[in-house]
Formats: C-alpha cells, structure tokens, sequence
C-alpha cells in the first residue's frame, strides 16, 4: 500500500523548496515523485530529480483538469508497479484539486493508494493579493487539509496578520503551519495523521485559472545581464517566469515572481532540449503578449521567438 500526499498551492508559494524538505521526512521509504507543471517545459523535474526518487513528469495542464486527467489516473495506476512506500504529487500552482478526495474515495480504482491528504503552501507575502484575484487560491484551500504559510521571514507582521486571517476566515478549522525555506518536521505528518477525514464531496472537476502563457526561445548567446533586463520589461505583468537558460555564461535557471527577478548559475545536468525556453505565465487581461513583444524589440539578436 502506497502513501499519497498532494501538495498544493499558488505559483510561486514554494511547493519544490517545500517537497525538499518534506521527502526528507520519509528517509529509508521508496519515494515516487509525479510532479505537474503547468507550461510545456519541465522545470521543477529536473530539480528535484537530485532526490534519487521515481520521478513522473506531467506538463501542459492540471492534473485535476480534463485535458490531463487521464494522464494522471495512468500514471496512478502504473505506480502500482514502482512498490512505493510514498507517493508525493506536486500539482500545478495553477491548478484547482477540488475534486482529489473524489477522486480517491471511488471504491476499487486504486486499490494499492492510500490518500493521506493535501497540504497547501501560501506565500506569507504575496497571498492576500493573489486571493483577492486569483480563484484558484480559494479552491487549493477549500481541498486541503493543512496549510503551509511559508516565507514568513519576508513578511511584516501586518502581511503575515492579513493573510492568516484570511486562511481562517475561509477555513477555521484548517491546522496552520508556519515556516520559512520551507522547512518542516514531523509535526506536519502527525497534524495530517490526527485530521479526521472528511467524506468525499461531490465536487465537480473543473478548468484552471483562466491565464495566458507563452513560451520564449532565448540565443544561447545572451548574457544574464541582457536576460535579467529582458525579463524586467514585463515582469509585472505576469504570474511567473520560469526556465533554463544557456547564457553566454553558462546555464541559469529563471524563476521570478512578484516583481523579482532571479537568476541562478545552475550546475547541474540540463537535457539540451529543455535549455533556452521561458516559461511565462500571466493572467486573463494583462497586456503580456504586447509587452514581450516590446521586450523583444530591445533585444532583436537575442530573443529567437515568442509562442
């Protein structure tokens, strides 16, 4: 019998730092990891393939979605024959798992999984602006049965008030962590093992937060400097920029929220396919397309296509 726990949360929140330290507390246990990204290009994979862990990848939507919810079930089924003593699944920052606990409580469809429940992570900063416009933030809450305020250590007392106080106006009997870096010890495993769990509800599966999304081809020949402005010219109006890319020095990994910008030497093995690509994703509204393509313009030799 495998272990599942889902972990959740909007983009940014710190899910992959998050499942770092989480795995650490299943030392010794067969570890399968199914890791869902939004964006056609893997990035959190690739991260976390270090841990030594049966890794799944599924890209280009929500695993809660219909578009790759087939996906999801087959490689559910198929983890039957990987024996894992724990199955982690980190879903999408867009993705809206109401119908999990469904999902798992269909009598027979995966006899060899035991659902341990979802821990949402909440960015302790950014939160109260991302619930006041992003309804994915409300579903994540409404489906899991922890919640995980992390980056803590960024955020003034009066930030930190307004988002717990939002976490428990919508859920007052949600157990809160709080933690930075994403820490966390068996007190989490305990708090998920004493929660009573609920009956599966009858909720609809549903699509993702409506956005926009588009993949950049940057020249291997761009310096960090020249990147890093790039990405500034429209950062602001986007969820998230993530991606490898081969500089001029070497391969950086981009990972931006906010108004952000971070850019990382990055030394570990990167498939060549998977180098050069941005991953940018906005909201329904904001001018993003318009505003890479004015990017673009600064940066002619350097920004190879927008798609």
């Amino acid at each position: 019998m495998s272990k599942l726990y889902l972990i959740t949360g909007f983009l940014g929140a710190g899910k992959t730092t998050f499942l770092k330290q989480f795995i650490g507390l299943f030392s010794g246990l067969r570890i399968q990891l199914i890791v869902n990204e939004f964006g056609q290009e893997g990035v959190d994979g690739i991260l976390l393939a270090e841990l030594k862990a049966v890794l799944n990848e599924i890209t280009g939507g929500s695993v809660f979605c219909s578009c790759r919810m087939d996906q999801f079930e087959k490689v559910l089924r198929e983890s039957a024959d990987v024996n894992a003593d724990v199955i982690l699944v980190e879903a999408s920052g867009l993705s809206d798992p109401t119908g999990v606990r469904k999902l798992f409580a269909q009598s027979g469809r995966f006899p060899h999984i035991e659902y341990q429940g979802a821990i949402c992570l909440v960015d302790a900063v950014r939160f109260p602006k991302l619930y006041a416009t992003a309804r994915t933030c409300v579903k994540q809450l409404a489906a899991s049965d922890i919640a995980v305020v992390n980056k803590v250590d960024k955020a003034t007392p009066e930030q930190l008030e307004q988002t717990l106080g939002l976490i428990q106006g919508q859920r007052p009997e949600m157990p809160l962590l709080q933690t930075s870096y994403g820490r966390v010890d068996w007190e989490i495993l305990q708090t998920l093992a004493r929660i009573q769990q609920l009956p599966p509800e009858d909720m609809p599966l549903t699509a993702d937060l409506t956005l926009r999304k588009l993949l950049v081809h940057i020249s291997p020949d761009i310096t960090p400097y020249q990147l890093q402005k790039f990405i500034e010219m429209f950062l602001e109006v986007t969820f998230r920029v993530k991606g490898f890319v081969k500089t001029s020095e070497g391969v950086y990994l981009a990972d931006c929220v906010g108004n952000m910008v971070t850019l990382t030497p990055f030394k570990g093995a990167v498939p060549e396919e998977k180098q050069g690509f941005l991953v940018v994703l906005s909201g329904a509204g904001m001018p993003l397309h318009s505003r890479v393509k004015e990017a673009q313009s600064w940066y002619p030799d350097h920004i190879l296509a927008i798609g």
